[in-house]
């Protein structure tokens, strides 16, 4: 979103605070923000708070305001995506008749930029038909309408209606903001790490946090993609609108693999699949006796391998990814050949600014033809990105 130009647009609900949150994030993607408020919105945040955020006048008087007898025209032609977050009832209908009595209505009247609506309100107020209908109205125009969230809500009710999070508002904005060029396909990433119990309290694992695969599960919904998501154990939200699968162990990953793989036009392996697990795991609590304990590993499914093995029967891109520590580029190419895949990204995991546990990635990006690519420092966002650029064009057969 570097370098694009995003009005958010704030009506008088109790939500409106979450507005300031969603400011600072476009802020802090280095996204050029400017805010468009009712007159009611300021009864809940001050315009200068919106002014300390985004570090650009607001507008919130169409008439007593200096300096804005065209923005109400030039803004909303001037700007890629102009966002409603909350979105109250009263703007809503508005929006849907074309009524322009303010700064923020008027604006959006004149627009050419693309429009996301967040509805804020009562529950009851949202489910009344009326309002069903405005909504219904701004989807046939083509403005995008994020459904609210449900639970608790300020006035001590319980329903739909609360204004999504901003992070999540923010996701939607990548994707109306991003080129769909991966539209029409489908994808299924891996993610995280697998866990394999010794017991009922103890298991095995590794470092992944599931980063990079979820970073690659952004990209390709911001593009566009049908995204499925099987993912091991981590803290991380899955984007809305992913197709999720959470998983425990390398035995369910495989399964969970397989059943949603068919019609896939990519698979990307992000997971750190565990490569053993104890033979048995003991029904109950292993209880500290002697100075040793020994326990008898066994092989876990190679899920990679059976991908690339399969290939005959369900042609798609197969990428796999290697975390090594020492001797990546052999290692790497090792296991790009046994496995029969399309490209292999590997990715130093000694470094403390790339790998695991980190925002940051360098990676190389191997072909099966021996072509070797380096990407420099970048966010896994970035890098996520990069890899679904050189995916699809071995898709359209624009490398080997």
């Amino acid at each position: 979103m570097k370098g694009k130009k995003v009005i958010v647009g704030v009506s008088g609900g109790i939500a409106a605070y979450k507005a300031a949150e969603l400011v600072r994030l476009f802020v802090r993607a280095d996204v050029h923000t400017r805010v468009a408020m009712t007159s009611n919105a300021t009864r809940f945040v001050g315009p200068l708070t919106f002014e300390a955020l985004s570090g650009n006048r607001v507008i919130w008087d169409m008439f007593h305001q200096e300096g804005t007898a065209l923005d109400h025209i030039t803004w909303g032609q001037e700007t890629d995506l102009i966002i409603i977050a909350p979105a109250t009832a009263n703007l809503i209908a508005k929006l849907a008749h074309g009524i322009g009595d303010d700064f923020l209505s008027t604006m959006v009247l004149a627009a050419t930029a693309r429009i996301l609506v967040c509805p804020s309100m009562n529950s009851q107020m949202f489910m009344n038909p009326s309002v069903q209908d405005n909504l219904r109205l701004l989807r046939e125009r083509a403005m995008t309408v994020m459904e609210p969230g449900e639970g608790s809500l300020a006035c001590h009710t319980e329903g739909p209606g609360r204004l999504p999070e901003p992070e999540e508002i923010i996701e939607v904005a990548r994707a109306l903001m991003t080129h769909q060029d991966l539209s029409g396909l489908k994808i299924l990433v891996t993610a995280g790490p697998t866990v394999e119990p010794m017991d009922p309290v103890r298991y095995i694992t590794n470092r992944s946090t599931g980063k990079m695969g979820y970073a690659l599960v952004r990209a390709g919904c911001q593009r566009g993609a049908s995204v499925v998501l099987v993912s091991g154990p981590t803290s991380l939200k899955p984007p809305s609108g992913v197709a999720f699968c959470g998983v425990k162990t390398a035995a369910e990953m495989r399964k969970a693999v397989l059943e949603n793989c068919s019609e896939c036009d990519m698979i990307i392996m992000a997971a750190a699949v565990s490569d053993y697990r104890p033979r048995q795991s003991a029904q109950q609590k292993i209880k500290k006796g002697g100075d040793s304990l020994s326990l008898e590993m066994v092989k876990t499914p190679d899920i990679l391998a059976e991908l690339g093995s399969a290939r005959k029967e369900s042609p798609c891109i197969l990428i796999g990814f290697a975390a090594e520590t020492e001797d990546l580029l052999s290692n790497a190419k090792e296991k790009l050949s046994a496995k029969g895949l399309d490209m292999i990204v590997a990715n130093d995991v000694s470094r403390n600014d790339a790998g695991f546990e980190t925002d940051t990635n360098k990676v190389k990006m191997i072909y099966k033809d021996g072509q070797v690519e380096d990407s420099p420092l970048m966010s896994k966002d970035e890098v996520a990105h990069l890899i679904l650029d050189r995916v699809k064009a071995l898709l359209e057969g624009g490398a080997s």
